[in-house]
């Protein structure tokens, strides 16, 4: 019983905290008070504050967590209604993406080899940008930390929440098929998550980045880390 309460409780905290700064961000429109990325930090705080262990803390966010796949197989709705549109562009979207996560992986695996980062480490920093369950298995195969390369994918996907868009009007990308691929495939869920705020051919665009990124990752990693070793 108590473990059904203790369950319940930060459910319904982690649901607070979401909701909390949902309604801030849009009255305010500050990229800090992204609901992923605010929630999440608010909730870091108290497990630091109250020193409450992450498998304590997982008790209930496991429920949560169990909804993100119901959750990313809805974005197959927008991707349907601009199936046409994915049709005319067909080959610039698979360049655009394959591109991406080609620099992504590259890109990642070079600043860490140019900071002297260890072996193991770039390995793991490798598929940052390639949805968790994707990344964690590609960490692994190449001889990387599977764990720690999760938490490189949040920190990619936050990045890209909190300075995508703004790098998307510096570079002046402004159509919806580039704002969508540049943000699925470079920030994954949390990216698509921000694509959806744009509009629905973005969303569209951005699961299919994301998608799609998880297949062409797979077969790029191990050409990176042969590049590299």
């Amino acid at each position: 019983m108590q473990m059904i309460g203790i369950s319940l409780g930060f459910v319904l905290m982690t649901v607070i905290f979401y909701l909390v700064t949902n309604a801030l961000y849009f009255n305010y429109r500050r990229a800090f008070l992204v609901p992923a990325f605010a929630s999440s930090v608010l909730i870091i705080l108290i497990l630091l504050v109250f020193r409450i262990p992450y498998d304590t803390y997982m008790l209930g966010g496991q429920w949560i967590d169990r909804f993100l796949g119901p959750a990313i197989v809805a974005l197959a709705i927008p991707l349907y209604k601009q199936k046409d549109l994915l049709k005319l562009h067909v080959f610039p979207v698979l360049g655009g993406i394959a591109i991406g996560v080609f620099t992504g992986l590259f890109s990642g695996a070079l600043f860490a080899q140019l900071f002297g980062f260890s072996q193991e480490i770039i390995l793991t920093l490798l598929p940052k940008s390639i949805t968790t369950p994707v990344a964690m298995e590609i960490a692994a195969s190449v001889g990387g930390i599977a764990p720690l390369s999760a938490v490189f994918v949040m920190i990619a996907g936050f990045t890209g929440v909190l300075f995508g868009p703004v790098f998307l009007r510096w570079t002046r990308i402004d159509t919806p098929i580039g704002r969508g691929i540049g943000l699925g495939t470079s920030s994954h869920a949390l990216g698509t998550s921000k694509a959806l705020e744009l509009g629905e051919r973005e969303a569209s665009m951005s699961s299919v980045a994301m998608t799609l990124s998880a297949l062409f990752g797979s077969v790029m990693a191990p050409i990176v880390v042969w590049l590299f070793y």
